[in-house]
């Protein structure tokens, strides 16, 4: 074996020496995830009691009572002038020493026109959004409702606005410690055209009449405010039955296709036309009925007149005299007396008939029966003033 063959060997075996210029590349650690932040605690809530400036309170655009009465506001100014406040009100925490009224705000009004420049007031920290979250303006509306001068209307817009919150009203009833009934009347309100909510805004409506009024159709409802100012209802109760009567109308001119709409003005007493004539707005066939039965009625209404003069005469009669005549017949005073009452109980449900009966007259005599195709014209507005 040459040299040059073990030499070729020997290279062959012997490994390959490092570059010792290439290091191996050192392997990195892995990046560590960002932690995520800590979403801050909500605002301690909690509540004090202090003096605060009046030019540091501003009012809540969206609180509930919007309307405040210049007189009664210049008397609690008065007063306020006399003894000072003595109820705090209430206002939320904003900051920078800055706060917005939650309730009290015809004391903070009545205070600066008394010429006080504090007041103190109970101060809530940590309610965060105000009347713009549910939780707030339930606060709110909680917090003025049944105070002085809070009208209806205002509490139908303050429970309309709950229920935009996705209440229904019977959660709003629960959240103001009202009844169903009593925001289910309220929230009819908003149902009323202008010139009604105007009536009862100015107390010339009672509330009452004015659910009455809501639930007939616009149209009538101006109708029937007109009828309403010019005097022409005995009372409310006969207002409310005419509203029943007309809301009734609407509905059966509703199930035949055709509108329901009251005439401006209604017949007077010194105009005879179709309306004093009921009969004429029937068919033909059916007239001579109606007359004959009319003339039926009439005469057993003009036999009541003997009932009322045998009932005179025993009101007019010695009880003494009356007890020894009765005694004695079939009967006797308990039997004769239970005929009476039963003459009584009657002649009232006669008389609530007639009510009703004159309520209907009413409706028939100013109304009109419009087509579905006619344009409905609204009558003016009424001066509710």
């Amino acid at each position: 074996m040459t040299a040059t063959t073990t030499a070729k060997k020997a290279t062959a075996k012997a490994p390959a020496k490092k570059d010792p210029a290439k290091k191996p590349t050192a392997r990195k650690a892995p990046a560590k995830k960002a932690a995520a932040p800590t979403p801050a605690a909500p605002a301690e809530q909690k509540t004090t009691l202090k003096v605060i400036a009046l030019t540091a309170i501003e009012r809540d655009e969206n609180q509930p009572r919007e309307i405040f009465d210049p007189e009664k506001l210049q008397e609690l100014a008065d007063s306020i002038a006399e003894i000072g406040v003595q109820q705090a009100i209430t206002v939320r925490y904003v900051s920078r020493g800055k706060y917005v009224l939650i309730s009290g705000e015809r004391r903070w009004r009545a205070a600066g026109m008394a010429g006080l420049t504090e007041i103190p007031a109970m101060v809530m920290h940590g309610l965060e959004g105000g009347s713009e979250t549910l939780e707030g303006f339930t606060r709110s509306v909680a917090e003025n409702l049944g105070r002085a001068d809070m009208s209806p209307l205002e509490e139908a817009k303050a429970f309309q606005k709950l229920v935009d919150f996705n209440l229904t009203p019977e959660d709003v009833a629960r959240r103001v410690g009202k009844s169903w009934n009593y925001i289910d009347l309220r929230l009819s309100l908003l149902k009323l055209v202008p010139a009604v909510q105007e009536a009862l805004l100015k107390g010339h409506l009672p509330v009452g009449l004015a659910w009455y009024a809501s639930q007939i159709s616009p149209a009538n409802q101006n109708a029937f405010i007109a009828r309403w100012t010019r005097g022409q209802f005995e009372s409310p109760r006969v207002a409310e039955m005419f509203c029943t009567r007309v809301r009734n109308e609407e509905q059966e001119a509703a199930s035949q296709s055709v509108m329901f709409v009251l005439a401006e003005d209604a017949p007077g007493a010194d105009r005879a036309d179709e309306s004093m004539f009921p009969e004429l707005a029937v068919d033909v066939d059916k007239r001579e009925q109606i007359i004959a039965d009319r003339s039926r009625l009439v005469g057993k209404i003009g036999k009541l007149g003997d009932a009322g003069k045998i009932l005179q005469e025993i009101a007019d009669m010695d009880p003494d005299e009356l007890a020894l005549l009765l005694s004695g017949a079939h009967g006797g005073i308990p039997g004769n007396k239970m005929r009476i009452d039963h003459l009584r109980q009657v002649a009232t449900k006669a008389a609530a008939s007639l009510a009703k009966a004159a309520t209907a007259a009413t409706v028939l005599a100013g109304a009109l029966r419009v087509a579905p195709e006619a344009e409905v014209t609204s009558t003016t507005e009424a001066d509710a003033s």
